[in-house]
């Protein structure tokens, strides 16, 4: 830090390339697994018929997926800092991409459970361990640059999932759906070969085995609770007692945790006003995110009687918004700061989702077009800042901590998203005894979007400079900071 000038300008090439090429590697990665999470549901009736089931007994094959990101997010870190992340990076690329090979070649449904279970470890380790190798490279006052380019794969891959799973199950077969991902995680394991930093592995204490039994019984319970209860093939009792079996476990978990020496998850981390409310506050408003990729091509399909390829043209504007906003996340939060943003963008982000509920068959194309696209903006920021605020008071040694606990929490709070749309659709329809109607799908979005606006509260609470340090906030700003933004040449 009190380097002379000629070495301080020796690393501005360094944190360029941490803050543009170490992000976009891992996002080409993140992005394959978002969008094969979500492109699998436009397909699931090929599917069906071509491994001799029903779509409806296929959604097996999805839960299975995230109740196998419940279990292994967890020992992310751990796998980081005893193997090494980029060493983990790599090789949860392989097994997703084997798993992807394998669900390609299922003719059955127990085959195609199997496979999906296996590209969710892949899955599992991509997320998290790919975020803690971006944490480790980036200087903090670089965060927020960095995050904004990684964050657009989460945002991207639910809203293009749809049209581009159409288009592949309807002129080709449903099999390019995984073998796709073939070339790209070929690709993404070259490039992490490449360009990503060396990390060494690290003396770490024993695996938490008890704490990584009771952390997976407790997420996979509340995740495949969540997902099942409203499956009409199962009684509703499974996904109930499913879902209690989940929360006795991390009530278990939270009283082994207060003993172990080196627990699986460090929840002291929460005792940090910061990170409680970054995870808190985050995983409330995604929630009201993890619905809106439910609702909203429904709507258009039921509601409005469009075709699914259409509706997925109409929501893909939203991807264009989050992949716009990248460009200036950075400079917002420098100039007004964490808490302002967070607060301020949390309730546009929710007033941008109940405005869903006020589309109808009427509404002009241009003004939905023109609404999902600032939805898609303000979603993309608050995301970055969040993300990144996680890590704004936590230290090196203490990131692989960090890291998987955010990620779990995005998983639980996504899927109980979806969980909350679904019971709200079905509590509708069953108070006015009909089928599904414009009016449930409005009813729905108010809902959701009112969940998402109090998670505000837990950012009002953060004091005004909280996370300047990654933001540069109250500080002036020089033509270092200014190249996070607005690198020569872009």
């Amino acid at each position: 830090m009190n380097a002379t000038s000629e070495p301080a300008h020796d690393n501005r090439p360094a944190c360029w390339l941490a803050s543009r090429t170490i992000p976009l590697i891992l996002a080409v990665a993140l992005f394959m697994e978002n969008m094969d999470s979500t492109v699998i549901a436009t397909s699931l009736p090929a599917i069906a018929v071509d491994i001799h089931t029903s779509p409806i007994a296929l959604k097996l094959a999805l839960t299975a997926y995230l109740v196998s990101l419940a279990i292994f997010i967890p020992i992310s870190g751990w796998m980081a800092d005893r193997f090494g992340a980029k060493r983990v990076f790599r090789a949860a690329i392989a097994v997703f991409i084997v798993g992807s090979i394998a669900c390609a070649l299922s003719g059955s449904l127990p085959a195609f459970v199997v496979s999906r279970f296996l590209q969710g470890i892949g899955g599992a380790m991509m997320t998290p361990v790919g975020r803690l190798v971006l944490v480790r490279a980036t200087p903090k006052s670089e965060l927020v640059a960095a995050m904004s380019w990684l964050t657009v794969p989460a945002l991207v891959g639910p809203l293009v999932g749809p049209p581009v799973g159409g288009f592949i199950t309807t002129y080709f077969t449903w099999h390019w759906i995984f073998l796709i991902n073939v070339p790209i995680g070929v690709v993404g394991i070259w490039l992490a070969t490449r360009f990503l930093p060396e990390t060494e592995p690290a003396q770490t204490p024993p695996l938490d085995f008890i704490g990584f039994v009771l952390s997976g019984l407790a997420a996979s319970g509340v995740v495949f609770g969540l997902s099942v209860v409203s499956l009409p093939y199962l009684p509703p009792i499974v996904g109930v007692t499913t879902v209690t079996v989940g929360l006795v476990s991390g009530a278990l978990y939270l009283l082994h945790a207060r003993h172990a020496k080196n627990p699986l998850l460090a929840l002291e981390l929460f005792r940090n006003q910061v990170f409680r409310s970054s995870v808190l506050g985050g995983s409330l408003f995604r929630i009201g995110i993890g619905a809106v990729p439910f609702l909203l091509p429904l709507m258009f399909q039921i509601g409005f009687g469009l075709t699914p390829f259409q509706s997925g043209m109409i929501t893909f504007v939203s991807a264009i918004g989050a992949i716009g906003m990248k460009f200036v996340t950075a400079l917002i939060f420098r100039v007004a700061g964490f808490r302002r943003v967070l607060v301020v963008g949390s309730l546009v982000a929710a007033a941008s989702i109940a405005i869903n509920g006020l589309f109808t068959p009427d509404t002009p194309y241009l003004l939905m077009l023109a609404m999902l696209l600032v939805g898609g903006f303000i979603r993309s920021m608050f995301f970055t800042g969040v993300n990144a605020l996680a890590y704004a008071e936590v230290s090196a040694e203490d990131t692989s901590k960090a890291t998987p606990i955010t990620a779990v929490f995005q998983q639980l709070s996504v899927a109980l998203g979806v969980a909350l749309a679904g019971g709200i659709l079905e509590v509708s329809t069953s108070i006015h005894g009909g089928p599904l109607s414009l009016d449930d799908f409005h009813i729905a979005f108010f809902i959701v979007a009112a969940v998402s606006a109090a998670a505000s509260l837990s950012f009002v609470r953060l004091a005004p400079n909280a996370g300047n340090a990654i933001s540069g906030h109250g500080r002036l700003t020089t033509p270092k900071t200014l190249e996070t933004v607005s690198p020569p040449g872009n």
